[in-house]
């Protein structure tokens, strides 16, 4: 009897000490020592450096989201400068016919809103890949039907050649739309896309995995410490 209760004790203080010793290595006196995001795209060392404990490390310039002038669904006009000093969370997707991999984004979507609503930090906008069809009341009847604010979740489109420069060139993301039999087909990258304060994309995130979602959570709460780092240390 003494044994069974004395491997519950040890089983308990196993559990309480964990969160403690995580805690533990992620503040590491008072300073994160987290895995850093990676950074997506093309990177090219620079010319200019600067220095890590001494010693001088060449910086890295790497690929950035260029600026767009799209609309959103209260047809207000939209530039990568209303979101300066946010953190951006995109995805791809369309209103016309019934579609499992947007109704399981604008779910998640609406998930992360519950968490980050009041967070002035985090963005979350949804890219149309359909913009000759997603515009004016149509766009503006879509975003009531999944209760899509604008200012924190922004539904965009425009013209269409700078819509897909932004996915290909911008997010790095593929989408075509095509017709089968009569009828539109997308052939589309479902994926989420964070970007930093600095439009660095730092992570890509399957929108209907479930998995990749929760470390999709986990990721933007890792980039947040870091920005806020990033600013406490004037960077």
């Amino acid at each position: 009897m003494k044994q069974n209760q004395i491997k519950k004790v040890l089983i308990l203080v196993t559990i309480l000490a964990v969160p403690g010793f995580l805690y533990y290595l992620l503040q590491d006196k008072g300073k994160n020592r987290y895995k850093p995001l990676p950074f997506y795209g093309e990177k090219v060392v620079a010319k200019t450096f600067h220095s890590v404990r001494g010693k001088q490390i060449p910086d890295t310039i790497y690929h950035q989201v260029g600026d767009f002038k799209l609309v959103n669904q209260n047809a207000d006009s939209v530039s990568l400068k209303q979101y300066e000093g946010k953190i951006m969370l995109l995805n791809l997707f369309y209103t016309s016919g019934s579609s499992y991999g947007v109704d399981y984004a604008n779910k998640a979507i609406e998930g992360f809103l519950k968490v980050y609503e009041k967070n002035h930090m985090v963005n979350f906008v949804s890219l149309s890949i359909d913009p000759t069809v997603d515009k004016g009341a149509v766009l503006a009847d879509y975003a009531k039907s999944i209760s899509a604010n604008a200012g924190k979740w922004d539904l965009l489109t425009g013209d269409s050649l700078a819509v897909k420069k932004l996915i290909k060139d911008g997010l790095l993301l593929d989408a075509l739309k095509t017709q089968a039999n009569g009828q539109t087909k997308f052939d589309y990258s479902n994926m989420f896309v964070l970007v930093d304060i600095n439009k660095r994309i730092r992570g890509y995130y399957e929108a209907t995995n479930q998995e990749a979602l929760s470390k999709l959570d986990d990721e933007i709460k890792v980039l947040i410490a870091e920005e806020l780092r990033n600013m406490r240390d004037g960077r």
